[in-house]
């Protein structure tokens, strides 16, 4: 199915097994001969630089760069040699038979995702990398058979083969996805976390490049000559707006290359996402895995409507090796009647369920509770820049108190907007949670999902009557969290969503029993 050679079983075997797409070595060669250029060309051109001839270079970067691209093919062309695998009714089998013998095999009806990408070399040979995740762990974590890399029509055909459960199974059109690409969506980009995180590291680059030309000294003796004369605060926040365009423009561009062509589908039982300029993405997952939703709602997007939603589900890998995004995203950052829309169809429900409820705030003294947070963190880092300043240098003090200007107001309008962002409710078959300010999340999780609940309360929490509900669950990261809740209302919540599991703390006033 998946190869165009064939190596023959044992008697009785249902199909035959199969190589990866010969392609490999071509793709293995790509790779190590860029990078060996981008490593040995830069040792090559320091040696040169510090005049070294050319002979000697060639010799001694050549030769060896030479040895690894060559060795490199070799090694993938055994491992393409003795590396089969098969498909059949009821597994999924994949074996290496040369000096070492190994052998995984997958039950068919333990597959939970089949993800397929391209990036753009793969994209130009024609082939793809498929990845089976079955939802089960080994003591190296979640149990995933790759086929690396397999003929694009192939890696799709293997797709639809594996994500369907039965022969009545039907494929849908996907004509009609439930959210498409939009351009208007580019405009949430800059106001994710990523845009000060790349302006941070465009300076970092900077000054790496400089180091590596021992001009560190005069790139920094030129910025103080361009602020010469100007106020320090007027210097960083100078810098810091060029930080913010730079990141800007970087954040952009990771949004374009993830998001590019984006489809969400319903497929034979399965969610579809396809997304990915120059890598190509195709992650599925099971709708009967699915727990709920989680809309999500970064601060810079919320402030302008925008959220993103994220799949609650079973047997769904948090991380995965090959990408630079979360694989439970289902909906990029959109505007926020359009995620609602999006999470109902999901849920085939008529109306979001993070929408559809009137949430119940949490005591008053949980806002006090942040407002002291707040208050100590600002405090905190203004008096260590003071006492840094007292040791070491002037600036450090008159960062100090202009910070804990700027920082204070900031510090306590957030405390407050986490407080107004507390909050818990049923409706329906879901139960649903709200916290957080620099990245507010609502989660609706099925009822019947919930299969336990943990209750904590600190020293300082039981000193004003609050406790923390965990609702811990199969899905994801195993527990969503309800912090600050009065006591009486947490209990009383927590029985009326799951009835019978937290019966023995309503029957008793003690408060020793709530741990």
């Amino acid at each position: 199915m998946t190869g165009a050679e064939e190596h023959p079983g044992g008697p009785g075997e249902e199909a035959a097994w199969h190589r990866l797409d010969g392609r490999t070595l071509v793709v293995t060669a790509i790779y190590l001969i860029g990078w060996v250029l981008a490593a040995g060309g830069t040792t090559a051109f320091f040696l040169l630089r510090g005049g070294v001839s050319t002979t000697v270079v060639l010799t001694f970067v050549g030769g060896p760069a030479l040895l690894i691209v060559v060795g490199g093919v070799l090694v993938d062309l055994v491992n393409w040699r003795y590396e089969f695998h098969r498909v059949t009714d009821q597994r999924i089998e994949k074996k290496f038979d040369f000096v070492f013998r190994t052998h995984k095999s997958v039950a068919r009806d333990r597959v939970r995702s089949v993800d397929v990408n391209a990036n753009v070399i793969y994209r130009m040979l024609g082939v793809a990398r498929v990845k089976v995740g079955t939802g089960q762990q080994d003591s190296f974590g979640e149990v995933v058979i790759s086929f690396d890399p397999v003929d694009r029509t192939v890696a799709e055909q293997m797709r639809r083969e594996l994500l369907r459960k039965s022969p009545e199974d039907t494929e849908q059109d996907d004509a009609a996805p439930l959210a498409r690409f939009r351009w208007a969506w580019l405009r949430y980009a800059p106001l994710s976390i990523a845009t000060p995180i790349l302006g941070a590291s465009a300076f970092g680059a900077v000054m790496q490049a400089a180091e590596w030309f021992s001009a560190e000294a005069a790139v920094i003796s030129w910025v103080g000559d361009l602020f010469d004369g100007v106020p320090l605060i007027v210097m960083i926040a100078a810098l810091a707006g060029i930080g913010m365009v730079v990141g800007s423009i970087g954040a952009l561009a990771l949004w374009i290359e993830l998001w590019w062509s984006y489809r969400l589908t319903r497929e034979s039982g399965t969610l579809l996402v396809r997304r990915g300029l120059v890598t190509s993405r195709s992650l599925t997952l099971e709708e009967r895995r699915l727990r709920g939703i989680e809309l999500v709602e970064p601060i810079g997007a919320r402030l302008s409507g925008g959220a993103r939603l994220d799949a609650v589900a079973t047997g769904l890998a948090l991380r995965a090796d090959d990408q630079r995004s979360d694989p439970r995203t289902l909906l990029p950052t959109a505007p926020r009647a359009l995620a609602h829309r999006v999470a109902a169809a999901i849920l085939r429900e008529p109306v979001n369920p993070t929408e559809a409820v009137q949430l119940t705030g949490h005591p008053p003294v949980a806002r006090r509770r942040r407002l002291g947070w707040a208050v100590a963190a600002v405090a905190g880092f203004s008096g260590l820049l003071a006492l840094l300043g007292a040791l070491l240098t002037d600036v450090l003090v008159e960062l100090a108190w202009i910070s804990a200007v700027l920082l204070l107001p900031v510090g306590i309008g957030l405390a407050l907007d986490a407080y107004r962002n507390l909050g818990h409710g049923i409706t329906g078959g879901y139960l649903v949670a709200r916290r957080g300010t620099i990245r507010r999340s609502t989660v609706a999780l099925l009822r019947d999902g919930v299969v336990g609940w943990q209750v904590t309360s600190s020293p300082m929490q039981r000193r004003v009557g609050l406790v923390t509900l965990t609702a811990t669950t199969a899905a994801n990261h195993g527990a969503y969290r309800i912090p600050d809740i009065g006591q009486a209302q947490g209990l009383a919540f927590a029985d009326t969503a799951v009835p019978g599991l937290l019966g023995q703390f309503l029957e008793s006033d003690d408060d020793d029993e709530v741990t």
